[in-house]
């Protein structure tokens, strides 16, 4: 996306439309289909890895130590959930991308310093700049609904790409992410769905453990949130993130990982909200992403302030467009005094009803725009 082509505060759109992104269907073995991936989309895995190593130049990292630095990474990845690396070769082949920076890609979240933002402006910490809004609810008579307004680079709204997956091996899901990435926010023909809310600790970068990005596409291959709970247990993060998680059958949790260990989050009366910071207690003596950042807390006041209005698919899209209070609003517009590489914005919004296994999103600011939405068959 051009620069000025990001949508700026008092340049909202004239007439609400859906906004779209590319649609994908994949099926077959996991080599197969990373493949079928890699042919398609090779145009805007391009725009993904132009993105992420002009923002880890802007923090002093080199692409080649970018690329050593996911190594570690491989093994963990190859432990928990193997068939993911075929998925991944596949992507390079069809893609003619070495599997390094895909690799490389899929573990932005693990090279990024936690004061990326800093770095990237030469000491100009951007205010509520971090990032994701999340939000459950599950009630009687109700669908069960997992929401989120994922809040990063403008410029990577054209490099989102809507992946259905037919798997020989699991089951089918449906997920939106960045193109190259073999998942982020999603749900499969169980109705299980995944959100993601980066978080960040002092301790982040201690140790090897599987990529988050991952975790979000092993984890669609679980049949409901028991297991994914038992799937998680054995495994160890390199980075900390939030991961919301709920089934069809009403259950909800988010997971915060960090180096420090593994926390389950356990809904109230059948609702759940989730900002950019820790909400263990245990975890949260070693966050490092509240300095400089005045949205996480006031976006998870309003998430929980407004969460009972939530009953269905259209007043969780009235929820995820609140633009109340300004660059800490839950909808987010770009400040565009930053660099474009460092323009914080809502990307995406998704709001997944898992009961009718149907995905409802915008990649754009949901308070200016229409939700498509794609159903799981």
């Amino acid at each position: 996306m051009a620069e000025d082509s990001i949508i700026d505060p008092g340049q909202r759109l004239l007439a609400r439309q859906a906004v779209h992104a590319p649609r994908l269907v994949l099926r077959g073995s996991a080599s197969a289909r990373g493949r079928q991936y890699g042919e398609q989309m090779g145009e805007r895995i391009g725009r993904s890895l132009a993105a992420y190593r002009e923002l880890f130049e802007a923090c002093g990292i080199g692409w080649a130590r970018a690329i050593a630095m996911a190594q570690p990474f491989e093994a963990e990845i190859d432990r928990h959930f193997p068939k993911l690396l075929e998925e991944l070769q596949g992507v390079a082949a069809g893609s003619g991308v070495d599997v390094g920076s895909l690799l490389a890609l899929n573990s932005r979240t693990e090279i990024l310093p936690a004061n990326y933002l800093e770095l990237a402006t030469d000491g100009m910490v951007a205010e509520a700049a971090n990032e994701c809004t999340s939000f459950a609810t599950a009630r009687t008579g109700e669908p069960v609904l997992l929401a989120q307004n994922w809040d990063w680079v403008g410029l990577q709204r054209d490099a989102l790409v809507v992946i259905e997956a037919h798997p020989d091996d699991g089951p089918a899901y449906l997920t939106v992410a960045e193109a190259g990435m073999l998942a982020k926010i999603g749900l499969n023909a169980h109705g299980l769905g995944v959100t993601l809310n980066i978080l960040r600790s002092h301790l982040d970068g201690s140790q090897v453990g599987l990529p988050v990005h991952m975790l979000l596409r092993g984890l669609l291959e679980c049949r409901d949130l028991s297991d994914a709970r038992e799937r998680v247990a054995s495994m160890r993060f390199a980075s900390s993130s939030n991961v919301m998680m709920a089934d069809a059958s009403g259950a909800i949790a988010s997971l915060e990982v960090s180096p420090a260990g593994v926390r389950f989050l356990e809904p109230a009366q059948g609702r759940l909200c989730h900002t950019n910071h820790f909400l263990d207690a245990g975890l949260a003596q070693h966050e490092a992403n509240l300095a400089g950042n005045l949205s996480t807390g006031p976006r998870l006041d309003t998430a929980r302030s407004r969460i009972d209005e939530v009953h269905d698919v259209a007043s969780a899209a009235s929820l995820l467009s609140d633009t109340s209070d300004g660059l800490t609003s839950v909808c987010r517009f770009p400040d565009s005094t930053l660099p474009a590489h460092v323009r914080i914005e809502t990307v995406l919004a998704v709001i997944m009803d898992l009961s009718t296994r149907t995905l409802h999103y915008s990649a754009a600011q949901p308070s200016d725009s229409d939700l498509a939405s794609l159903t799981l068959h």
